[in-house]
């Protein structure tokens, strides 16, 4: 099972670097923003991002001990959405001794 998530995560972790780096090539977020944000599906793609931060973040506060390191994954979850939620993730999973599963993985 956590083979098959480090599989899972590392491809998912792979293809959104893909496409947000090719769509960075091919369009402007900032020049598209005005057009963007005139759109009611992407203010409600926005608001479920967010939402979806927080819960992974609750997640991250509840993992992490470090002030610093619960700061710099909010950053980062911010910015970089699903990629550092894959990330962060996938260092979990990697964290993982040989005899741990699941129950490991979501508890401190």
């Amino acid at each position: 099972m956590i083979t098959g998530l480090k599989i899972f995560f590392t491809i998912l972790f792979c293809w959104m670097c893909y496409q947000v780096i090719n769509t960075s090539l091919h369009s402007n977020l900032f020049k598209e923003w005005d057009f963007l944000g005139s759109i009611p599906w992407m203010r409600a793609t926005l608001w479920d991002f967010y939402a979806n931060v927080t819960a992974i973040f609750l997640w991250v506060c509840y993992k992490e001990k470090n002030i610093v390191l619960i700061i710099l994954w909010l950053v980062l979850l911010v910015a970089l959405g699903s990629i550092a939620t894959c990330a962060y993730i996938l260092i979990q999973l990697f964290k993982l001794k040989p005899n741990e599963g699941l129950r490991e993985f979501f508890s401190k």
